[in-house]
């Protein structure tokens, strides 16, 4: 298999540019790395009672991590989606020379670049590639690092993260088939790409181009146009839907438990969308650049469309969502709450 990103480089750059956290003694450490776990399933039960969803599967634990180990994770997951990609576009061939010794070492290097630039803001993800049913993963760095920033509460900021991180883990563990279908569509975003060596300098372009906007903050290149074909936009409508809708749900039920067990989250969630919505040019081109401007309209994007749908049909109507992937919502419901119930559930009157 051509060997398109030296993933031990990749590692290797990723913990080496990676800033260091904030200032804590290993007490507070380890206090914080409790408290997290703590939280986590204190976040669970609120979950549990505010959605009526509850895990179909054994649940792994909470993994507390620092900014080198959740790269080394990501990295882990990264080669499950791009191997075979690469196998695909390259039709097994062997590399040549130069991809061989020179360019999977640029890529591993530019792929650890931009794996150390979101190791620094990730606050909590959910990680499914990289083991069934997947992983809840905390920075527990990044963490502190915003709560200090924004002045919140250590305590009520924690739970705050776990609250969202949860409601992703909830997702994935209480609706049976939704791991098997995010992957098969990301499978089906493989099989749509075309194959040859000209795809492959495509794909090698966009890591590198993200890598350089850390440097170039006038690149108005996107990454998607880089890499998508046009037999990928269908499946990649797909995935937006359904992360929009996923990203949409964690913040309507974390501001839902919210109010109900955090003292201080109007305050947090003012604070945090600042935050979310600053940075200098640099900082929002990069995020642009990633996708990540992409994932902040998710949220609210989503937001709304979860708060429509349970407005008009209540939460167990809203729950039909996860009955199986045809009640999801197409890309063009996500402004349209009332054509996802007349579709899915049929003409309803809104609840009083």
């Amino acid at each position: 298999m051509a060997q398109f990103v030296d993933w031990d480089l990749a590692a290797a750059t990723a913990g080496a540019l990676s800033k260091s956290g904030p200032a804590v003694s290993y007490d507070e450490a380890a206090q914080v790395v409790s408290e997290l776990r703590q939280l986590t399933e204190e976040a669970a039960g609120h979950v549990a009672e505010y959605t009526g969803l509850t895990s179909q599967v054994e649940v792994p634990p909470v993994r507390v991590v620092d900014r080198r180990d959740w790269a080394k994770v990501n990295i882990a997951g990264l080669q499950q989606v791009i191997n075979p990609l690469v196998t695909k576009l390259s039709g097994e061939k062997p590399p040549g020379a130069f991809a061989e010794a020179i360019g999977s070492r640029v890529t591993g290097v530019q792929a650890g670049t931009i794996l150390a630039y979101l190791s620094g803001r990730v606050l909590g993800q959910y990680e499914v590639f990289s083991g069934d049913p997947g992983q809840l993963l905390l920075n527990a760095p990044n963490i502190v690092e915003v709560e200090r920033k924004i002045g919140a509460d250590p305590r009520d900021f924690r739970l705050w993260v776990c609250l969202h991180e949860v409601t992703h883990r909830t997702q994935f563990t209480a609706v049976p088939w939704m791991r098997g279908y995010f992957l098969g569509q990301v499978q089906a975003f493989v099989d749509a790409s075309q194959g040859g060596e000209h795809v492959l300098e495509r794909l090698r372009r966009g890591v590198a181009t993200v890598s350089d906007a850390l440097r170039d903050p006038e690149s108005r290149v996107s990454v998607l146009d880089i890499v998508q074909t046009p037999g990928q936009k269908a499946v990649l409508d797909r995935l937006t839907a359904l992360m929009t809708l996923l990203e949409g749900h964690a913040e309507f039920v974390m501001d839902g438990v919210g109010p109900e067990v955090i003292p201080s989250v109007e305050s947090i969630r003012a604070k945090f969308n600042r935050r979310r919505e600053g940075g200098n040019p640099l900082e929002k081109t990069v995020r642009r650049l990633l996708g990540i401007e992409v994932k902040m309209r998710q949220y609210a994007e989503g937001h709304k469309f979860v708060h429509g749908v349970v407005e008009r049909v209540g939460m167990d109507g809203f729950n039909k969502i996860f009955e199986s992937p045809l009640t999801l919502p197409w890309l063009e419901e996500l402004g349209d709450p009332d054509a996802w119930v007349a579709r899915v559930h049929g003409a309803r009157p809104a609840l009083d």
